[in-house]
C-alpha cells in the first residue's frame, strides 16, 4: 500500500521522508521535560540538596524540550502537507492521463458522479496517509521503541513492567481492525447506495411533484438514508468498546511498573533512581505511542480507496497510434463492424459505405444499433469485430486528436461551458475570429433567439447551457461544427429538440454547409432525411437494407413500417394542434 503511494509522489518523496525525520526529532523533544523531571526527582527523593543554577538549567531543559518539540512538530508537518497535495497533484494528474487514455463511451458509462467521486473525495483521502500517518506515524512509533530498548539497558525488568499495557492494547485494536475490515465493503456499499438515492430524489423531483409521487419517493428516500445509518451505527457500536479500550489501557505504561517496580526497589533488585527514570521515560512515550497507533484503524479504509482507485480506470485503453490523417477522402467506411456492451451484442456484421459529399441518413427503432454505429465511427468504442476506415485509414492506426480533427460530431445532448455563447461556438474553431463566428452563428439559425438576450453572443450560457432551451443549444452545437468545418459531419438526433419551424432552416443550413463533405445522419423524424442520398436501414444490430426513400419504400417492409409510424405521428400532433385550438 505505502509503496503504490510513493509511486506518485516523484520529487515529493524526498519531502515525505525529510518530513517524517523533522517529527521523530519534535517527538525525541517531548522527552526531554520528562529526563529533567527524574533529574531534580532523583537526588530531592535521596536528600541532596538542589542549587538554584540547577534547578533552573533543568527548568530551562523542559521548556526547550516543549519549544522544540512544538517548532519541530509545526515544521513537520507543513513538510508532510506540501509533500502530500504536491502527491495528489500527480495522482490527479496520473488519472487524468490515463482517463484521456480510456474510450469515451466507458468514460460515460461510469457517470460524472463516479468520476468526480473518484478526482475528489477518494483522492483527497490519500491526504491523512501522506501528510499524516506515514510522517507523524514513523516519528511516533520510533521514539517509543527507542525507548524501551533503553529501557532494557537501564533495568530489564522495570523495563518488561513497562510493556504490560502493550499486549492488552494491542489486542483490542487489531480486533477493532478486524471488524473494521470485514464490514468495510458492506459500508461504502450502504453509503454508495444512499448517495445514489439523493442524486435521483433531486434530479426527479420535478416528476415526483407533477405526478404526486412524494410520498413514495420520499418512503424510499427516508429508507435509504435510515438504512446507511443503521448500518454504520452499528458498525461503530461493534468497534467502540475495543475502541475504549486500547484508548484507556495503551497509555497506562505506569500500569505495573509502579506497583512491581516499588517492590523490586524493597527488594533490593531495582534502585530507586532507575525506578523513577524508568517511570518518567515511560510517561513520555504514552502520548506518542497512543498516537502512532491512532492512524491504524484508517489503513482499512485507505486500503480500501487504493483499490477502488485501481478498479475506477481498470479498463483496456483506447486503441490508437501517434499518427496523423493521411487518408485519400473523407469516405467512411464500415467494415464487418461488430460490437457489444459487456456481453450484449448490440451490432454484428455491418458493412457500410459513407462517401464523400454524399448525406447518408441511418433510421431505424430505438436501440437498433443507430447511435452505437455513429459512436465507433469518433472512436467513442474500440470495435468489436472487423474495422472502421477514414479515406483508407483505419481509424486506430491514427491519434484520436487526429481523427477529432477530421470528424464534428453533434449529438442529441450538447453541452455548453458556462461562458459566452461566442466562446461555446469558438471552440469548434479556437483560432476564429469573432466575424467567422458570427457568420456560423447565422449559417446555424441563431441569430432569431439570439436578438432576444440583451447582451446576444455575450449571454453566458450558464451552467451545461442551462440558460438555452434544448433547441437553441443544439443549434449552438451545429454552429460549433460549422466553424470546425472538418471533413465527416455526424449529426445523432441533431435536431431533435428544434420546432418544425426551425428544423426546416436548419436543414438548409445543412444542407449548404456540407457541400463536398461527408455527411451521415441519424434520425427518427423519417421526413427530415426523405431526400438523403442514401438510407440505410437498422434493425437488432443488423443493417438490413440500404438505398433511397422511395426505393426502401417499394423493398424494405422494416422501412415501410418506420416511414408509416411517422406519418401516423405527424398527422397526430397536426391533429392535436387543432384539438388544441379548437378548446381555446
Amino acid at each position: 500500500m505505502f509503496q503504490k503511494i510513493l509511486a506518485y509522489a516523484g520529487p515529493y518523496k524526498r519531502k515525505i521522508f525529510l518530513a517524517a525525520a523533522v517529527i521523530f526529532l519534535a517527538v525525541l523533544g517531548s522527552i526531554l521535560p520528562f529526563v529533567a523531571a527524574w533529574q531534580i526527582i532523583t537526588p530531592l527523593i535521596q536528600g541532596e540538596r538542589l542549587s538554584l543554577a540547577y534547578m533552573g538549567s533543568r527548568t530551562l531543559l523542559v521548556l526547550a524540550g516543549l519549544v522544540l518539540h512544538a517548532v519541530l512538530y509545526i515544521q513537520g508537518l507543513v513538510l508532510s502537507h506540501e509533500a502530500a497535495y504536491g502527491t495528489l497533484l500527480r495522482l490527479r494528474e496520473s488519472l487524468q492521463k490515463r482517463m484521456e487514455n480510456l474510450p469515451l463511451g466507458v468514460i460515460q458509462e461510469k457517470g460524472t458522479g463516479s468520476i468526480r467521486r473518484l478526482f475528489v473525495d477518494d483522492v483527497e483521502s490519500m491526504e491523512i496517509l501522506l501528510a499524516h500517518a506515514l510522517p507523524e506515524g514513523f516519528g511516533n512509533m520510533v521514539i517509543p521503541v527507542v525507548v524501551y530498548l533503553a529501557l532494557f539497558f537501564i533495568d530489564w525488568k522495570l523495563a518488561l513492567t513497562s510493556l504490560a499495557s502493550l499486549p492488552v492494547g494491542l489486542a483490542a485494536m487489531m480486533a477493532m481492525y478486524s471488524i473494521g475490515m470485514k464490514d468495510m465493503e458492506n459500508y461504502y456499499r450502504a453509503g454508495q447506495v444512499m448517495n445514489n438515492t439523493i442524486i435521483e430524489y433531486i434530479n426527479g423531483m420535478e416528476v415526483v411533484k407533477v405526478f404526486n409521487r412524494d410520498g413514495e419517493s420520499y418512503e424510499r428516500f427516508e429508507k435509504d438514508i435510515r438504512s446507511y445509518r443503521d448500518f454504520t451505527l452499528a458498525w461503530y457500536k461493534a468497534c467502540w468498546p475495543w475502541m475504549a479500550l486500547y484508548n484507556s489501557v495503551l497509555p497506562c505504561t505506569l500500569l505495573l511498573t509502579l506497583p512491581l517496580g516499588s517492590w523490586f526497589v524493597l527488594k533490593g533488585w531495582s534502585t530507586l533512581p532507575d525506578l523513577i527514570l524508568v517511570m518518567c521515560l515511560s510517561l513520555s512515550i504514552g502520548i506518542p505511542l497512543l498516537k502512532a497507533l491512532s492512524f491504524l484503524p484508517s489503513l482499512p479504509q485507505i486500503q480500501y480507496k487504493i483499490t477502488a482507485l485501481e478498479q475506477m480506470l481498470d479498463a483496456p485503453p483506447l486503441e490508437q497510434t501517434e499518427d496523423a490523417f493521411h487518408g485519400k477522402n473523407g469516405n467512411l467506411v464500415f467494415e464487418n463492424v461488430g460490437f457489444a456492451y459487456e456481453k450484449t451484442k448490440v451490432l454484428e456484421g455491418i458493412n457500410l459505405e459513407i462517401k464523400e459529399g454524399q448525406k447518408t441518413a441511418l433510421v431505424g427503432e430505438s436501440g437498433s444499433g443507430k447511435s452505437t454505429l455513429a459512436k465507433l465511427a469518433v472512436h467513442y468504442y474500440d470495435v468489436g469485430e472487423g474495422r472502421i476506415t477514414l479515406g483508407g485509414q483505419d481509424i486506430r492506426q491514427m491519434s484520436l486528436e487526429a481523427l477529432n480533427g477530421e470528424i464534428a460530431y453533434v449529438g442529441q445532448e450538447q453541452y455548453l461551458f458556462n461562458t459566452s455563447l461566442l466562446e461555446n461556438i469558438r471552440m469548434g474553431k479556437p483560432e476564429a475570429s469573432d466575424e467567422e463566428v458570427m457568420e456560423a452563428a447565422r449559417r446555424a439559425q441563431c441569430m432569431e433567439f439570439l436578438k432576444t438576450f440583451p447582451e446576444g453572443i455575450y449571454t453566458k450560457a450558464g451552467e451545461g447551457g442551462k440558460q438555452l432551451s434544448g433547441g437553441q443549444r443544439q443549434r449552438i452545437a451545429i454552429a460549433r461544427a460549422i466553424l470546425k468545418d472538418a471533413r465527416v459531419i455526424i449529426l445523432d438526433e441533431a435536431t431533435a429538440f428544434t420546432d418544425a419551424e426551425n428544423e426546416d432552416k436548419l436543414e438548409k443550413a445543412i444542407s449548404q454547409v456540407v457541400k463536398g463533405k461527408t455527411l451521415l445522419v441519424i434520425a427518427h423524424r423519417l421526413p427530415s432525411v426523405k431526400n438523403a442520398d442514401k438510407i440505410c436501414v437498422m434493425e437488432k444490430g443488423r443493417l438490413v437494407d440500404s438505398g433511397t426513400h422511395e426505393e426502401l419504400l417499394e423493398r424494405c417492409g422494416a422501412y415501410r413500417k418506420l416511414w408509416k409510424a411517422s406519418v401516423e405521428s405527424a398527422r397526430w400532433q397536426v391533429t392535436g394542434r387543432r384539438e388544441d385550438s379548437d378548446n381555446v
